[in-house]
């Protein structure tokens, strides 16, 4: 069926042009949205000298999460940097890869659902990355509460107890301790839940989807990366993040002086925030 006016135009031909011209348009409206400034302070030194002193301070860290896909990545960055003296791993098995056998890196191994029981592989730390995550399509909504919130709430109870003073937690793009969506409302719930903790120094990152190769299969979620790789080309910060990119504005931000007792990264301030310290050509 022809579309009267529209010379060579079908009905079909026409809603998919539709559809992909109103799709440009909501990716443009998120690549230039605002999510205002960069919460942290104005550098009044540069990042190779930040970085130099952050390392003279011999601060130590843990990762936990740290066989997923943003902790390996993270682990690497850690150590190829050599920003912390001491990292110490905590999940529930032993890694066997290069980086977690490296000489100052320790692991503990733990039982999440005891958690309490290992309260000692908490305490020393610095500084905490919190990368643990699984989904609903994984474990079941039950399980998917039950890692994305207990586990984390309670690793971060220790932390604190422990005596981490900075506290880095890898949330996601839309949460919302009040979303209708499980996945959103639960990992801001999470979110809110450590603010209370009162860390003295606490910082969310919410990445979009994380471009990555995972190991383990999840079809739908290649697919998904694959369909997004054009997207993220033309529009970088609307709704993708790539590893490296989340990694470094992690530690880029760690090394960074900070008067905010909270700071929140939504997706474009990781971008902005994994550039600090690129020299512009």
């Amino acid at each position: 069926m022809k579309v009267a006016g529209l010379s060579g135009l079908t009905v079909l031909e026409l809603a998919v042009s539709v559809l992909l011209l109103s799709l440009a348009g909501l990716l443009y409206l998120l690549e230039v949205a605002d999510p205002g400034p960069l919460p942290i302070r104005s550098m009044t030194q540069d990042l190779n000298n930040l970085r130099e002193m952050f390392k003279a301070l011999n601060k130590s860290c843990f990762i936990l999460g740290a066989s997923g896909e943003t902790g390996k990545v993270l682990l690497r960055e850690i150590v190829q940097s050599q920003l912390f003296t001491k990292v110490t791993l905590i999940g529930r098995r032993k890694l066997t890869s290069e980086d977690a056998t490296r000489e100052n890196v320790s692991q503990e191994i733990v039982d999440f659902e005891k958690l309490d029981e290992y309260a000692s592989a908490f305490q020393g730390h610095d500084v905490g990355f919190c990368c643990l995550g699984t989904t609903k399509a994984k474990a079941g909504e039950e399980g998917f509460i039950r890692v994305d919130y207990d586990y984390v709430l309670k690793s971060a109870q220790l932390a604190k107890a422990g005596g981490c003073t900075h506290f880095n937690l890898e949330s996601s793009k839309g949460a919302d301790k009040d979303s209708s969506m499980l996945y959103t409302k639960i990992k801001g719930q999470v979110e809110a839940a450590i603010e209370e903790l009162n860390f003295d120094r606490y910082s969310i990152f919410r990445p979009g989807v994380l471009m990555c190769d995972r190991q383990e299969s999840r079809p739908m979620e290649w697919m998904a990366r694959k369909l997004l790789v054009p997207v993220a080309s033309l529009f970088p910060t609307a709704i993708t993040t790539p590893m490296p990119v989340l990694v470094k504005a992690m530690l880029n931000n760690v090394i960074l002086p900070s008067e905010n007792k909270m700071e929140l990264f939504h997706n474009k301030h990781i971008h902005e925030l994994s550039k600090l310290g690129e020299t512009k050509t």
